[in-house]
């Protein structure tokens, strides 16, 4: 396939394809007659750092049906498979006879620099081409024969070596600078994490007993504002019970108890544990309707709510009148909690809606609680419920059934909350949100700089085989020499593999016919 590498080529430069620089000939024999092999397949390698890190040791017996490349050291792999995600590696001596899958295209070249090759397939040129090519929507990929096809500028033998060593050279560099920023990150998740825990432990700000203590005067404890809440609680369902007209539904209010605290978990002074039901006013699956329609009644996406997170655009739509669904419209200052995820870690996360413009619905795989108004803080709830011990209390109850991890209504009610009283819910939820703003700035820098990064590593190849990397030898034997030396090689395997295969048929022929004379 033609690609707009260069306007010109450097001099001593010339035009050829992957097809015709590498064996097409890959021992496809699979395992040998020894009791186990190393198997590589797509996911044993890192698309990230291009390595090799995951293979596997099989016994013979347990060999894939892919398992039929014999794999040699200086192979360069290519995913056929979702060639956007450029999973490609160089075979390392160590794994020089392994056993590849059938999922790669492997670029085996005794002529040309496998480095050099190895560095090509990296190219935002390569992954783009190949990335037009494919075919399927279960199994995207690309055939080997697309891959052959792949035309690139070949540089003379002695520059592959000098613009190999230079692109490592700048790579190691890179490298460094992005594993320091890597470690950044993650010193920045474990400060995030820290923050919460202080919050949620009484270690970020000063609590409410000790300023209390500090000014002299007293203050409401988190046991009296427990029982004003459930004071409060108690009238909510008397007044939603009164008006009911005809009876139907839940005939009386039962006052939830204190099954499910951790008493003995100590909390600081002036707070006290709580049962998260003793906190609701409402608690309620999302609608089961499936998203249908282009505009509409936009619902939620699951992937809406994360940790401490709800994007309130990332929606679908519902067919029908608005009306139709108005039990199920979130409204600002609502909790929302995941009831079911393929991924267990996110099960049972918790986020607050912020704010809404206009309706919005919320999916049955979320539950939307209320909580009694204007005496616990939601942004406060949404720090603990995601942190230490309420978060420990529900992962313990992530129940998983057909690769789906779920749980109940019941399980949110039962959680653990650790109260402080209400102004030490106001301090502890600004000082986060504080220093919270301060590290997604920081984190936005962060993957600013990663992205600057890559940008820059794909800058370093598009100058390597634009021929501006490292100078030029006019004494260096053209690149066109290189080639026709390749061809010519090429043609006498072929030839020689032909007159081997005659020369077979010749003798088998002579053995039949001394066998007759006989």
């Amino acid at each position: 396939m033609s690609v707009n590498w260069l306007e010109k080529l450097p001099d001593g430069w010339s035009w050829s394809t992957l097809g015709e620089v590498t064996s097409g000939r890959i021992d496809q024999g699979g395992p040998d007659a020894s009791p186990d092999f190393v198997y590589i397949d797509i996911s044993s390698i890192d698309n990230r750092t291009k390595r090799i890190t995951a293979p596997k040791r099989l016994h013979t017996s347990e060999a894939p049906s892919r398992a039929r490349q014999r794999l040699q050291a200086q192979d360069v792999l290519v995913s056929m498979t979702r060639p956007n995600l450029n999973a490609v590696a160089i075979v390392p001596d160590e794994h020089d006879g392994a056993v590849g899958s059938t999922g790669f295209h492997v670029l085996r070249s005794g002529s040309i620099v496998s480095r050099w090759l190895f560095y090509l397939v990296q190219t935002e040129a390569f992954i783009d081409s190949m990335s037009k090519l494919v075919q399927g929507a279960l199994y995207p990929a690309v055939r080997p024969k697309d891959i052959q096809a792949f035309r690139f500028p070949v540089a003379p033998l002695p520059e592959q070596h000098r613009i190999v060593a230079a692109i490592e050279e700048q790579f190691t560099r890179l490298d460094a600078a992005v594993a320091a920023l890597e470690r950044a990150r993650t010193n920045l998740k474990r400060y995030r994490s820290a923050v919460l825990t202080a919050a949620c432990t009484g270690r970020l700000v000063p609590t409410e007993a000790a300023l209390a203590r500090a000014e002299g005067r007293d203050y409401e404890t988190g046991e009296e504002l427990l029982a004003r809440i459930l004071r409060e609680r108690h009238a909510h369902w008397g007044a939603r019970l009164q008006g009911r007209a005809n009876g139907s539904g839940k005939s009386k209010h039962e006052e939830p108890g204190p099954q499910g605290i951790i008493d003995e978990a100590n909390v600081p002074e002036g707070w006290a544990w709580a049962q998260f039901d003793q906190l609701l006013v409402f608690l309620r699956n999302g609608i089961s309707a499936r998203p249908d329609a282009s505009v509409g009644t936009p619902i939620l996406r699951i992937s809406a709510l994360r940790p401490m997170s709800v994007n309130m655009d990332d929606l679908r739509f519902l067919s029908g009148a608005p009306e139709n669904y108005a039990d199920y419209f979130l409204d600002a200052g609502d909790l929302l909690f995941t009831r079911y995820n393929g991924n267990p870690n996110l099960v049972g996360v918790c986020g607050v809606v912020r704010s809404t413009r206009g309706n919005v619905v919320h999916p049955d795989k979320l539950i939307r609680a209320k909580v009694v108004p204007t005496l616990v803080l939601p942004e406060f709830l949404e720090i603990v419920l995601n942190t230490g011990t309420s978060r420990a209390f529900l992962a313990r109850r992530v129940r998983t059934t057909a690769g789906q991890s779920g749980v109940s209504g019941g399980d949110i009610r039962g959680i653990p909350v650790p109260l402080p009283p209400l102004a030490g819910q106001h301090r502890i939820v600004a000082e986060v949100e504080r220093r919270l703003s301060v590290l997604d700035d920081l984190e936005a820098v962060v993957t600013t700089d990663l992205k600057r990064a890559e940008r820059m590593r794909q800058a370093i190849l598009r100058r390597a085989f634009a021929g501006r990397l490292v100078p030029r030898d006019p004494d260096d034997e053209p690149a066109i020499a290189l080639l026709a030396r390749i061809k010519a090689e090429r043609v006498m395997g072929e030839d020689g593999g032909r007159n081997r295969a005659v020369s077979g048929k010749r003798s088998r022929k002579t053995r039949e016919g001394q066998l007759a004379l006989g």
